[in-house]
């Protein structure tokens, strides 16, 4: 068995707002140097540790984490819909796994997922099903939160089972964040209207799908402009969890708190969870190198944005 790691932020305005053309070319470029770390891997299976932004989990049932032992793509902001190419029975023994470690974890035979997970393999695949894909779930989105080391140990009781598969090469997907504090509603400020969402906004209409996305749409050209109210990025922060990541221990991590997560970074900088997650998952097959980092506030995308690639050594 061996192991590798693509972290990478994404954002639902890839296709929609564009930033200044030198940082798009950035983007692009740490794109394509995922995708050729990835194809020189030539990964066999794919661990996806992604959130959702009220399209596939809603308030009815929030569970922290969810591993997905069948998945669809629900198709928002022009990603693929359909579904997964999801190994069952190794998706089974890895919830067991987890399990026996003392994880809490639920499972989905029929988890739906949106861009926060669609969109890195559409990046780095080509599409959604190239490859065996184990999607795992992980709130990032709505409170309460679990502590970070909680995060931490489901990512390394995760690695522990990737480690016992002999004669795969795993590539472990964190997707999300950094910075970002897009206009999603909060259960305690939101209206009737937005709560019914939350609570279960499943399969919406076309027309009630693209309503909710333009606001998104717009928001991020209003925060490209600097007429928006949302909160503003923080590339000091986001640096500094990159460079945290990037050590190999990830301890100092254990200490942040989601709601100082908030201040400092905005209410979706909870989706770095996915990152601890996977790096957690990568360390324990031994130590690794950051082969590649790549790092850019862009209020277009309405997050700061990082892409990062890494091995063990």
């Amino acid at each position: 068995m061996s192991l590798a790691l693509v972290c990478m932020s994404h954002s639902p305005l890839l296709e929609f707002n564009d930033p200044p053309a030198d940082v798009k070319a950035e983007v692009e470029d740490a794109f394509a140097t995922a995708r050729s770390f990835v194809h020189d891997y030539d990964p066999t299976l794919v661990v996806s540790f992604a959130p959702d932004h009220y399209n596939g989990f809603f308030y009815d049932l929030m569970p922290p984490f969810c591993i997905g032992y069948e998945a669809l793509g629900v198709g928002d902001y022009g990603t693929t819909a359909g579904p997964l190419d999801v190994p069952t029975p190794i998706a089974e023994q890895l919830a067991a796994w987890v399990a026996d470690h003392d994880l809490d974890v639920a499972i989905s035979r029929k988890m739906e997922i949106d861009h926060g997970a669609i969109q890195p393999l559409e990046i780095l695949f080509g599409g959604i099903d190239e490859v065996p894909t184990i999607p795992v779930f992980v709130n990032g989105v709505a409170k309460p939160f679990v502590k970070m080391s909680r995060v931490r140990r489901l990512g390394e009781a995760i690695g522990s089972f990737l480690a016992t598969l002999h004669g795969e090469r795993v590539l472990v997907v964190g997707s999300g964040g950094l910075s970002h504090d897009p206009p999603v509603p909060q259960w305690a400020t939101a209206d009737d209207a937005q709560r019914a969402l939350l609570l279960d906004g499943r399969h919406p209409t076309a027309a009630a799908r693209d309503a909710r996305q333009q606001r998104v749409i717009d928001t991020g050209k209003a925060f490209a402009a600097g007429t928006a109210t949302i909160q503003d990025l923080n590339p000091v922060w986001d640096r500094a969890l990159m460079r945290t990541l990037a050590t190999g221990d990830l301890s100092p991590i254990d200490a942040m708190t989601p709601e100082q997560m908030a201040l400092d970074a905005g209410n979706s900088a909870h989706e770095v969870r996915t990152w601890v997650a996977a790096f957690a998952a990568l360390g324990q097959a031994g130590p690794y190198d950051v082969l590649s980092s790549c790092y850019r506030p862009i209020r277009e995308y309405i997050a700061g944005f990082g892409v990062m690639t890494a091995r063990t050594s």
